[in-house]
């Protein structure tokens, strides 16, 4: 497995920025740009040469500083092919199952859609850890705002059935909090959950991230991917219901929470 190095760092409100570094190779690669300043300053500060731009989905607040941070690195941007249209600073696009390698490190692109169309899941195989943007949250996922939730279940499936339960997992926003709360109200009786949310709540008391997190500990505790757990289907009432609409139940709560 590779070694690589990570900084994880608040950009705008509640964004989170991303940079991933190869050591040996001196690969940098920034995920997602809500904002160009803090990636600069953190790449000053270690004192790295970024090489790649990888864009998970269109949305401003997650590409706002794009062009600048472009301009002021020379690094190469992908992006979802889809998006190449909308957001000109695109070189190479992907769609599902693509890879690219930075420097040594192999990065495979899953099209996981629901939040937006266009949205992209990078994976960096050998390194053990994945950038889900907007689709997934540590105990979230995404709100529906192109997609539908059968779009997104099949999504967050696509996610499950092909990254290891060991896998890292990085996102676009610090909302595990009201996450936990509300993951609380869909799985009430989990004691996994129950011990992550204090965890969660004595971690935000001391303005500290919940993240990164792992496939495995999501499995255990985020709603979002239980659908078919037989305790959350009782709960809601939707024994035996398609786990797609099992999910859109729990989507729409979250959404009227």
């Amino acid at each position: 497995m590779s070694q690589v190095e990570y900084r994880q760092f608040t950009c705008l409100s509640d964004n989170f920025g991303v940079i991933v570094h190869d050591p040996q190779s001196g690969t940098t690669i920034a995920l997602d740009v809500p904002d160009a300043a803090p990636y600069l300053a953190v790449l000053e500060a270690e004192g790295w040469n970024l090489t790649d731009i990888l864009i998970t989905h269109h949305h401003w607040d997650h590409v706002g500083g794009l062009g600048e941070l472009k301009e002021k690195s020379g690094a190469r941007v992908v992006g979802p092919a889809r998006t190449q249209q909308k957001l000109s600073e695109i070189e190479v696009g992907v769609e599902d199952g693509d890879h690219i390698m930075a420097g040594p490190l192999k990065v495979r692109a899953l099209a996981t859609p629901g939040h937006t169309l266009d949205h992209i899941t990078w994976w960096f195989e050998d390194a053990g850890l994945a950038h889900t943007g907007d689709t997934l949250f540590a105990l979230g996922c995404g709100r529906l705002f192109e997609g539908d939730a059968q779009m997104m279940w099949a999504s967050l499936t696509h996610i499950v059935d092909t990254l290891p339960e060991e896998t890292v997992l990085f996102c676009g926003h610090e909302y595990t909090l009201s996450n936990a709360r509300f993951a609380l109200t869909i799985d009430p009786e989990n004691t996994e959950l129950i011990k992550r949310v204090a965890e969660i709540e004595a971690l935000r008391r001391e303005d500290k991230a919940t993240l990164p997190t792992t496939l495995k500990l999501e499995l255990a505790t985020n709603p979002f991917l239980r659908a078919a757990n037989p305790a959350i289907q009782k709960h809601l009432g939707m024994e035996g219901a398609p786990l797609s609409d099992v999910f859109a139940e729990i989507r729409q709560r979250k959404d009227m929470a």
